[in-house]
């Protein structure tokens, strides 16, 4: 087929598209149909709709086919965080506040302003941050169940920072590196921008599939495993210790790096230990407080091996230099006088009551998550479409997040995650209400 007729076809079916008359949900022919109706070779339709795909306009699925994309989502739904317009109750991003916080930062400034060493927070800072700050930091690990020293803490700029300093260090473009098949859309942007091979483990209902990952292991030269065994983000689980130590004796036989990211482990109790108290020779634990205290307080930390820690602060240095000293001063203090862990308490408790109203609202629905977490993963219907139902929901005022930015294997389940902690309850309740008569209605 001459390249401009290819071209032609793929232009004519992205017009059809984005005008309307090929409607979101359109299930379009088989490649073996498409090829037969315009004399195609099987290859050269294939292309068509892999280019279709790559523009956003299409979605293969296997065993369903090839469905026309809804267009009309915010760009980048579920993962870059835009400004949600007036009106639109947000599901799709956790910023969860509780009242007083404000308070909180006017007294910690006012403090501050009249410490005496005001004046050397606003000079450069060491790259690990100061010394006493990190032994903070290892003594609220303690509370994590990880005994760490001071020295192999490294205070940064956010637990994203905090990925980014580990993925930068210790791999190189080409690297693979396994992960569970839904996982945290964060890492997947973070793993596409440093050009790593992203291999999915498929996921139960309790953790990842470990005899999958071995067999990854034994097939292809895996270097290392981003896992979220306390409260994994979209799914929920907290993985228990007879298949934490499963996962570390893999990483052993196979000599893998574990990327161990706790983000939402403070929101779970009465847990096994972190991947890196029982393997702290090659697990990085990564870690911050927008969750637990404030999403705007851009301070995180790496608990790390001792031989790493010298290339972790080199690359601390080349993104950020160091995390501002006035950031981490307020932050410090808090861990110290226990405003960090009382905050925590309150949003235990808060993440389970707005888990106990969705579901009430939700009733009769499947769901999937944590008693105490801030999310709920929602399987659809097998002939529903998530990007439908967001675009529907949309409509309805509601911004959730569809399942495509979570999946990093060519099966993308039909699924939303809501976020919960964002909202008021009364706001949160009818959210919850229009989730379920949308989904209902595509059901």
């Amino acid at each position: 087929m001459p390249r401009s007729r290819y071209k032609t076809l793929v232009d004519a079916f992205a017009a059809d598209i984005r005008s309307g008359r090929l409607p979101p949900g359109t299930r379009l022919p088989t490649h073996r149909q498409l090829a037969t109706e315009h004399g195609l070779a099987l290859v050269t339709a294939s292309r068509v709709y892999a280019e279709l795909e790559g523009m956003g306009l299409v979605s293969g699925e296997t065993g369903r086919g090839t469905f026309v994309r809804e267009t009309s989502l915010p760009p980048g739904q579920g993962i870059s965080q835009h400004v949600v317009a007036a009106g639109v109750i947000d599901l799709n991003f956790n910023y969860p506040s509780l009242p007083g916080q404000a308070d909180l930062l006017r007294t910690a400034l006012r403090q501050l302003a009249l410490s005496g060493h005001l004046e050397s927070l606003l000079r450069y800072q060491p790259h690990a941050g100061r010394l006493h700050e990190r032994a903070s930091v290892a003594r609220h690990l303690l509370d994590r169940g990880l005994r760490v020293p001071a020295e192999q803490v490294l205070i940064v700029s956010g637990a994203q920072h905090g990925l980014a300093v580990a993925m930068m260090t210790l791999l190189k473009p080409g690297d693979v590196i396994a992960a569970d098949a839904l996982t945290y859309p964060g890492f997947k942007t973070l793993a596409e921008t440093l050009h790593l091979e992203v291999l999915p483990i498929p996921v139960t209902d309790t953790g990842p599939d470990l005899p999958a990952l071995e067999k990854l292991c034994r097939s292809r030269s895996v270097r290392a495993v981003y896992s979220m065994p306390t409260l994994h983000n979209p799914l929920g689980w907290v993985m228990d210790l007879d298949r934490r130590e499963q996962l570390v004796a893999i990483a052993r036989r196979h000599d893998l790096t574990i990327i161990e990211d706790a983000a939402y482990a403070f929101l779970a109790e009465n847990v096994p230990p972190p991947l890196a108290e029982l393997a702290p020779e090659r697990t990085v634990y990564v870690s911050g407080l927008s969750k637990n205290v404030a999403t705007g307080l851009r301070v995180g930390f790496i608990a790390a091996p001792a031989q790493w820690v010298v290339a972790f602060e080199r690359t601390i240095m080349a993104t950020t230099w160091n995390t501002p000293g006035v950031m981490t001063a307020i932050v410090t203090a808090w861990l110290d006088d226990g405003t960090v862990s009382q905050l925590e308490v309150q949003k235990r408790t808060d993440a389970r009551a707005r888990q106990a109203l969705a579901r009430e609202v939700l009733a009769g629905l499947r769901t999937i998550s944590h008693p105490n977490s801030y999310f709920i993963w929602l399987p659809l219907a097998e002939d529903a479409r998530a990007d439908q139902i967001a675009m529907a929901l949309m409509r309805e005022q509601v911004s959730v997040s569809p399942a495509e930015p979570f999946a990093i294997s060519a099966h993308v389940p039909h699924a939303i995650r809501l976020a919960l902690g964002s909202v008021d309850m009364d706001s949160l309740r009818i959210a919850l209400g229009k989730v379920k008569n949308v989904v209902g209605f595509y059901s």
